[in-house]
This record gives structure tokens, sequence and C-alpha cells, in this order.
């Protein structure tokens, strides 16, 4: 995805976001749901103009992180070499905070639903879209499995990410499918926390082997 394409899909998302807000603005209680619980309960609410808002405004800061980013990376982790990854995984960040406001403006508009499983189930998709993406980055200083240990090796940061990829596209679409069948939230999270961090203890214990090796 070229960065104009990604720019214009991240404005589109941003858009749509505050026009649904404006839309129904008139109809929302003065305090709006910001916040769920592990099980998918609304433990946090929030003033309707900051809360309804606030996305938005994160979404369009990501979007001008598209050009910052690049122009910030100094040499030898510049992101040219992956751009188009990096801009696939930046429009999946901006689409999931779109998703979250979105389910913010809904969640006040029909109190009485359980949006809570739906916008779990929206972050494991978000997950197994980032592991789609994992094996196409570079060693760089803004995304990515970034260890010591895969700073430090090439080999290690290639590795990583291909593991990391197995285990957030798995993880992801497992609790995908958990939510939408009724499983427990909070085990289809504690799945997803592993498959998050499973990726760390195996850089090192790479890296170690390789070390151990005379390898780099």
């Amino acid at each position: 995805m070229k960065t104009s394409q990604a720019t214009l899909l991240c404005a589109v998302l941003t858009g749509a976001v505050v026009a649904y807000a404006l839309w129904l603005y008139p109809k929302l209680p003065e305090h709006v749901p910001v916040h769920w619980n592990i099980h998918g309960e609304v433990d946090g609410w929030g003033e309707k103009t900051w809360a309804l808002f606030l996305m938005p405004v994160m979404m369009a800061l990501l979007t001008a992180a598209l050009y910052v980013l690049p122009w910030l990376s100094p040499r030898g982790f510049k992101v040219d070499e992956f751009r188009e990854a990096f801009n696939c995984m930046m429009v999946l960040v901006v689409a999931l905070l779109g998703y979250v406001g979105a389910t913010m403006v809904y969640a006040a508009c029909h109190p009485s639903g359980n949006v809570g499983r739906g916008l779990m189930g929206g972050m494991f998709l978000f997950f197994a879209g980032i592991g789609s993406l994992l094996p196409r980055l570079h060693k760089n200083f803004w995304m990515g499995i970034r260890t010591p240990w895969t700073l430090a090796s090439d080999t290690v940061w290639k590795a990583t990410h291909r593991f990391a990829a197995k285990t957030f596209i798995g993880a992801g679409l497992l609790g995908a499918a958990g939510t939408a069948l009724g499983a427990p939230v909070a085990w289809c999270f504690v799945l997803l926390m592993i498959a998050v961090l499973l990726p760390v203890p195996y850089s090192l214990v790479l890296y170690k082997l390789l070390e151990r090796r005379g390898e780099d």
C-alpha cells in the first residue's frame, strides 16, 4: 500500500467516525462508555464530547505519523525497505481506533446491549492482521518485536517475527472465533496475551543458541 493510499484510507476512516459521532451526538447521554474490562463489561465512563472525539484526534495524529516517523528514523533503521508493510500496519492501528470510537458511540445509544464481546472480537482480528505483516518488517524503532536480542541480530529479528506471525495469527483467529461462539472473553484474552509475550523468550533463547554456536 502506497503512502498516499494509506493517507486517504486513514482520512476516510477518521471522517466516518466523526460523522457517526456527530450524527448521534444529540441523542447521547452526558456520559458514555469508554472502557471495558477483561469480561467485556463496561467499567469506565467519560464526558461525551471528550470521549467521542478523542479517538478521531488520535486517528488524525497517527495519519500524520505516516510521514513523521519515517522522517525521524535514524540511519540504519529506516522504514523505506518495508514502507508498504509500515503503511498497512499504521492503517490497521487507525482502523482499530476507529472501531473502538464507533463502538463507544453505539454502546452509548444501546446501553442494554453487550458490545464488549464485539469489541474484543475486533481486537483479536486486529492482532491477526498485525501478525500477517510481521514477517515483512525490518529492524526499526517503531514497530515489531523489539527486544535487545532481535535488535542485536538480523537472524534473530527475522526468525522471531516469523514465529510471532504464527502466534499472533493463530491466537487472533482463535480468539475471534471463540468470542463469536460464546467462549469466555477472559480465556480468549489470556490466550492472546500468551501469544503476544511468547516471542520475547523465543528471541532470547534463539540469540543465546546462535551465540553459543558462534553465529550472528
